[in-house]
């Protein structure tokens, strides 16, 4: 498990290190680098709650002209099949997911219904998800069995949610914060 962990870990890496130079920057200066190691990540997952959704930004960095971006990690507990899917939808900020362990099903859809703005001045918005709201999948949608390794990207106004967690899952979000809204970490 750890050694698919950090092929996943190193894969994301590589990807990241196609951006441009200044996509790490944590000020307007693109020669410095932010670097979080596996311990780090592991560190926050080991602290997150188990029967709960945690979800925890590690970094959140300036990438200089191009906006913000940040990496966090989620921990989603056992979910059932024929739950509603609670979705939610971020307006500005796209997210790439990268499963470390656990599966589930992702749903993922251009509307969701009974959607609710979250409270921009909450803490949810100012430091993981931007403007969002939150509601129901109902039916329909692209549906995707997630395991370890899969990468998903799910661009901004596109709502997204599990409608089952076989085992509990974990999976690094990057985040992508074009319009700098986010506050640094």
């Amino acid at each position: 498990m750890f050694s698919s962990k950090l092929t996943v870990f190193l894969g994301c890496v590589a990807f990241l290190y196609a951006l441009p130079t200044d996509v790490f920057a944590q000020s307007e200066d693109p020669t410095l680098a932010t670097y979080i190691s596996l311990e780090d990540i592991e560190t926050t997952l080991a602290n997150a709650p188990a029967n709960r959704v945690s979800d925890q930004q590690i970094k959140h960095v300036s990438a200089g002209e191009h906006g913000y971006v940040g990496l966090g990690v989620l921990h989603r507990p056992v979910k059932a099949a024929g739950t509603p899917i609670g979705a939610i939808q971020h307006h500005n900020q796209t997210e790439m997911y990268v499963v470390l362990s656990g599966s589930g099903t992702l749903v993922t859809k251009s509307t969701m219904s009974n959607a609710r703005p979250f409270n921009p001045n909450s803490s949810t918005v100012r430091l993981l998800t931007g403007p969002s709201s939150s509601g129901v999948i109902e039916e329909g949608g692209q549906r995707r069995a997630l395991k370890p390794g899969d990468v998903v990207i799910i661009p901004a106004n596109v709502a997204h949610g599990f409608s089952v967690i076989d085992g509990p899952i974990d999976y690094l979000v990057f985040r992508v914060d074009p319009d700098r809204l986010l506050v640094l970490k």
